[in-house]
């Protein structure tokens, strides 16, 4: 079995429904979800008119390939709806994988660590939450420490959902 972290963002839509529809679909058979983030509430980097996201990170428990497991990620992806239009665009649902073990791959199509983890406090602080201590295998250094060290101060918060009215 491999633990591998993922990122989980939504901007579209019912947002939460959007992330929690997601963790049910990625906990089948062949993958098991150990751990969940907060739900953080981030402000989008790139395309900034557009909503802001929910992120959260996953830790899990898989047999999948890394090949397999980003085929997962795009089945959950399609399902919830997701468009793929242009960079950084607004989505109902976008699955990064993070880390992979101690895996290093790098293809066309995936590259794993995610190349800008290091860059991304929306990905870290959701990932130093529930696996501080993990390591970037091409930096060396744990979630905890790239955090620590990140240059980015987009803004990071814990969800607070609206009282229904």
């Amino acid at each position: 079995m491999q633990t591998v972290y993922l990122s989980a963002g939504s901007n579209l839509g019912d947002r939460l429904s959007n992330l929690r529809r997601a963790v049910v679909e990625l906990d089948s058979g062949a993958v098991e979800v150990r751990r969940v983030s907060s739900v953080f509430e981030t402000e989008p980097l790139g395309y900034a008119d557009q909503p802001w996201f929910l992120n959260l990170a996953l830790e899990l428990s898989t047999r999948l390939s890394p090949r397999e497991t980003l085929r997962c990620c795009q089945a959950v992806e399609t399902s919830a709806g997701r468009v793929r239009s242009f960079p950084n665009a607004p989505r109902t649902l976008d699955l990064d994988i993070l880390l992979y073990g101690d895996r290093m791959i790098r293809e066309p199509d995936l590259v794993v660590p995610h190349p800008r983890l290091q860059a991304r406090r929306f990905v870290l602080v959701p990932l130093a939450e529930i696996a501080p201590e993990a390591r970037h295998p091409g930096a060396g250094r744990s979630v905890r420490e790239l955090l620590a060290e990140s240059t980015d101060r987009s803004e990071v918060r814990i969800y607070q959902p609206e009282p229904k009215q």
